[in-house]
């Protein structure tokens, strides 16, 4: 390594501050924080008087994730983040505790094996949070059926007292796949899944039946997902309308219709984000464009995020208000492409930030590398976005790049943010190029339909294409040029090795799609029955009428065309693409291909957790680009 870049362990280290998050009289704060070489605690922050404590910890298990109950309780389950896929034996369980540490109170069981009697009143290990509830000491709580492949399986929602463990199972009208809770706390909005169609289902607040408010086909796009139940009773749903973006829409339930004009429609995205609130109104909505944002629609949180973003004005700044503020204090989230998230208090009265914590302190923004939207044309016309991220202080001009094909395929992958991967690769003197290639959600409905049944092809095509905008664009050498990706990613890794042998001139990937065929017949994958009978011949491919195309479109079949150095890299605790597509594509290319590197962490599931494995992949990975395209 050169002297002065950062180390590689920086990069995949542990965040330091996981998280935060304001009690409803935003009064405290808690906040996730590990112990030096240690297991992550849950601590507690009086924000007038700053005294700190340590609420809630366990010896041999870190606290995962949180959330306030009411003012004086939260709940929070287990993990361990020492511990990959492959290797654990228990579940996260459910835990309450006042904000003092007393009361401190198991809910959910984390052994598999365990009996509920053995632990007070304690509910069974596939239990989950699904909901808090306003002024309450309840929760919602999730279970699904085991064993969870195969079928879908229903969401059953039970209320949970979280000082008495005592629990009521919800009454649901199908096959439920989700839940929203109206203003007061009762569910009020279900949707089903029956085969491939879906239906949304109300409850109005006098009647005890569900009355549906429509059905469709769950992968045609012409329905609406329900969003958000606003103080008034208001349901607030996403839909396309006929357009080919999805919009924020009320839904107005008298007349069983979405209004004719949307409350939040973006230019050239569609509509993906979260609604701020308070326990009196609708307050703004946060989403993504090129960048986060958010739009308020009150003044007074206009003025405020205007005021936060004066004094931060290089990052994007998300403001989370409480419920039913006693403080003048709101917590801001601080984050670029260039700064990992930092954690402030700001001070409405005397507009002061106060910083919590950084995420990842380690990381030095000024040795970042900025990150901007770009767009192409596919050779078809079709505009594609991409992300290109230039390495700092190396020129813009003939330089070493790595495509990154995200996975998925179908969702938005890339965003303007800091990405330890893309990074990483930044300081090492590489340009990076991620393709919102089409079948990419997020940039209309037209940009998704276009990727239907095109793997290896169309798909293909525009990695190609954008591959071949930075080459003309002179950004890329044209002979120092990697391909890479994970999952679908490590899919199109291989393809492009296939279809384009002069255009790359090396590739790797991560758990990555060796072939569709095994996607619908290796039988311990975690796919459902449903998606694999409804979806993916829809999405991806019929095995039967497009049996010429999935052999024409498989990395296995085509394995002795790639010529390219490569390295492969898989997880033997993979259930989404299963180790038995690497080593398959293994044998099969190295029958022929002298120069393939084949890395394997029997624990790993679908990508890196433990940060030993993360450091040694790419280490690997630095190694392998400096030897492929590393000097001109």
């Amino acid at each position: 390594m050169a002297a002065g870049l950062p180390g590689i362990d920086n990069f995949f280290a542990y965040p330091t501050l996981v998280s935060a998050q304001l009690s409803p009289n935003g009064r405290y704060v808690a906040m996730l924080v590990p112990t030096k070489n240690g297991y992550v605690r849950l601590g507690m922050m009086d924000v007038v008087e700053r005294t700190p404590k340590v609420i809630a910890s366990f010896e041999g298990a870190d606290i995962h994730q949180f959330r306030w109950v009411n003012n004086d309780r939260l709940v929070f389950d287990a993990g361990d983040r020492t511990i990959a896929v492959g290797e654990r034996t228990q579940a996260n369980g459910l835990y309450a505790v006042n904000r003092d540490g007393t009361d401190f109170r198991q809910l959910v069981l984390r052994d598999r094996q365990q009996q509920s009697s053995t632990v007070r009143g304690a509910l069974p290990w596939n239990t989950f949070l699904y909901a808090t509830i306003r002024n309450s000491e309840d929760i919602y709580v999730g279970q699904i059926d085991v064993p969870s492949s195969g079928n879908i399986k229903p969401v059953h929602l039970l209320r949970l007292n979280t000082v008495t463990g005592h629990a009521t199972m919800v009454d649901r009208p199908g096959m439920t796949t989700g839940w929203l809770m109206d203003w007061q706390g009762e569910p009020r909005v279900v949707t089903t899944l029956d085969g491939d169609m879906e239906a949304v289902f109300y409850r109005d607040p006098e009647q005890k039946s569900w009355r549906k408010l429509i059905e469709f086909n769950a992968y045609t796009g012409h329905g609406f997902t329900p969003y958000f139940l606003g103080p008034d009773g208001s349901l607030y749903v996403t839909s396309r309308q006929g357009t080919d973006k999805t919009s924020l829409y009320r839904y107005d339930l008298s007349k069983n219709s979405i209004d004719p004009e949307p409350l939040v429609s973006l230019k050239g995205y569609d509509f993906s984000g979260a609604i701020v609130h308070d326990d009196k109104k609708f307050l703004g909505v946060r989403f993504e464009t090129d960048a986060d944002d958010t739009k308020w629609f009150d003044p007074q949180m206009q003025a405020m995020q205007k005021a936060v973003n004066d004094l931060l004005p290089s990052t994007v700044n998300q403001i989370s208000v409480a419920d039913h503020a006693e403080a003048p204090y709101v917590l801001v989230q601080s984050f670029s492409d260039v700064q990992p998230t930092v954690y402030f208090l700001y001070d409405s009265v005397t507009k002061k930030l106060t910083m919590l914590g950084s995420s990842m302190p380690q990381i030095n923004p000024q040795q970042m590398s900025g990150k901007d939207m770009v767009r192409y044309k596919a050779r078809d016309g079709l505009e594609i976005p991409a992300y290109l991220t230039m390495p700092v202080n190396a020129g813009k001009k003939n330089l070493p790049l790595v495509v990154l094909v995200h996975g998925g395929p179908y969702v938005r992958d890339g965003a303007w943010r800091w990405n330890r991967e893309v990074q990483f690769l930044a300081s090492r003197g590489y340009a990076v190029l991620e393709p919102e290639y089409r079948g990419s959600t997020g940039f209309g409905w037209n940009h998704f339909r276009a990727g239907w049944k095109q793997w290896g092809l169309k798909m293909q095509d525009d990695v190609a294409d954008g591959t071949k905008w930075a080459i003309t664009q002179g950004i890329a050498d044209p002979k120092r040029i990697c391909i890479a990706g994970a999952s679908y990613g490590g899919y199109a890794t291989l393809m492009g090795l296939i279809n384009d042998p002069d255009l790359y001139r090396c590739g790797f990937e991560w758990v990555g799609v060796t072939d569709i065929n095994l996607m619908y017949n290796v039988s311990w994958s975690d796919m459902s029955n449903e998606y694999l009978k409804y979806g993916m011949p829809v999405l991806v491919g019929d095995q039967q009428k497009d049996a010429a195309q999935l052999k024409a479109t498989s990395p296995l079949e085509n394995a002795a065309r790639i010529k390219q150095p490569l390295l492969l890299a898989y997880g033997g605790s993979d259930q989404r693409v299963p180790i038995i597509h690497g080593t398959k594509f293994r044998d099969a290319v190295k029958a022929t291909n002298p120069n393939v590197e084949w890395l394997e962490y029997p624990e790993e599931g679908h990508g890196w957790q433990l940060q030993k494995n993360n450091v040694d992949f790419w280490t690997h990975v630095e190694k392998f680009l400096g030897q492929q395209i590393g000097k001109p």
